[in-house]
């Protein structure tokens, strides 16, 4: 089974629009960092992580390696890679530019929260998703002109 690691805010954005469950249908068991679920304070979101079934916390063993990325990073994002490193993850959810390119650099594969609803879509799990992207908006998740516009066209609802 791949092992797959999610950062906060996209286990957030999928809670608050109802898609949380999409995670173990394409991908089964999310493991998520200690930091991660402490970051997780708003409701729904933290009932529906704990009560999941399919989300998993894992502490990370190096403690001493926060200290390299933290200038960059929050507690979370940081977690996220040291537990991917140590794990082997085979894929990280996460939606912030900078961790992405820290995490691509360290040579991972990375989706976001909109590439998690494209693959769901492409998969047969999600109809249409632009009200979802439009609740997420709503929901003050920032989505650019340029990469909604992408998402729409790739998901065929232009």
């Amino acid at each position: 089974m791949r092992k797959v690691i999610s950062n906060t805010t996209p286990l957030i954005g999928l809670a608050n629009i109802g898609c949380l469950n999409i995670l173990q249908k394409l991908y089964g068991e999310i493991l998520i960092p200690q930091a991660v679920w402490e970051e997780i304070k708003s409701e729904p979101a933290r009932t529906l992580v704990r009560n999941s079934g399919f989300i998993r916390v894992c502490p990370i063993t190096d403690e001493r390696s926060k200290r390299i990325f933290s200038s960059r990073l929050h507690a979370g994002e940081v977690e996220v890679m040291l537990l991917a490193e140590e794990m082997q993850a085979d894929l990280l959810i996460m939606d912030d530019n900078a961790a992405k390119k820290t995490a691509k650099f360290m040579g991972f594969k990375v989706t976001g929260t909109l590439g998690v609803l494209l693959k769901g879509k492409k998969d047969g799990h999600i109809h249409v998703i632009k009200p979802l992207m439009d609740k997420m908006t709503e929901d003050g998740f920032f989505i650019s002109e340029r990469i909604r516009q992408y998402v729409l066209e790739e998901a065929n609802e232009k």
